[in-house]
């Protein structure tokens, strides 16, 4: 595995024609959640399957948590207290309508990150698939709207739909594009009726979503995995 910094953030680079991420290869970019420490999706690329030569590539979210959270990573900070109470009252939160106050920084820095990558490394959009897991996805989401890069597809795991007055009007330019969601019915962090509004907002604006519902929580079971498998086969072997 191969450690830079890439527009201001660390990355962590694997897989590839080395093991390191060398090639010229397809590029998979995954972000982590909220919490979770910079490395936290490394193994997936051990994981899933994907074409040969394909390159990994694992951003660090670029603001450090407190020790309560073990010293881990976030792109932008939430009000978590908020969330224990939304869950201890039963109450579902409806993130459509709203817009994170960090939103807009980590959005900047990610568009950086993607102006700048090219710079650092061969890669072609067109077979490019980016995405991430609960923060991290809808980072990814943000950033896929907000640009024109011609990605090969988007990858949502267990996220919710955002800032849907901003979002929305920005989706039909993005139409066709091949997107894997997939969201647990138990998820108690970020509620699955909000996965399935990002969804119905996706398909109606045109974009191809491969849809995955499964019993469980704010997590990656295997057999998402093994679907995600299949879907960057085929839009990496298409692209």
């Amino acid at each position: 595995m191969n450690e830079m910094t890439v527009g201001g953030l660390k990355v962590r680079l694997t897989g590839g024609a080395d093991g390191e991420g060398g090639g010229e290869g397809p590029l998979v970019i995954l972000l982590h959640g909220f919490g979770a420490p910079g490395d936290d999706l490394v193994p997936l690329a051990e994981v899933i399957d994907a074409p040969d030569g394909t390159r990994w590539l694992f951003p660090e979210g670029p603001l450090p948590l407190s020790l309560d959270f073990g010293g881990t990573r976030a792109w932008w900070i939430i009000d978590f207290a908020r969330i224990q109470e939304d869950r201890a009252a039963g109450r579902i939160r409806d993130l459509s309508v709203e817009v994170p106050q960090g939103l807009a920084l980590a959005r900047e820095r990610m568009l950086g990150f993607l102006q700048e990558l090219p710079r650092q490394l061969p890669i072609d959009y067109k077979k490019t698939v980016i995405g991430g897991f609960s923060q991290g996805a809808m980072l990814t989401c943000d950033a896929v709207l907000q640009t024109d890069y011609p990605f090969a597809g988007l990858v949502q795991l267990s996220g919710n739909l955002l800032a849907q007055a901003v979002w929305s009007p920005l989706m039909t330019k993005r139409r066709s594009l091949p997107v894997f969601q997939s969201h647990g019915t138990k998820d108690d962090i970020l509620p699955h009726i909000g996965a399935e509004r990002l969804r119905d907002a996706l398909t109606q604006s045109g974009l191809a979503v491969e849809w995955h519902s499964f019993h469980g929580g704010h997590e990656i079971p295997y057999s998402v995995l093994h679907q995600v498998s299949g879907f960057l086969t085929k839009v990496l072997t298409t692209a």
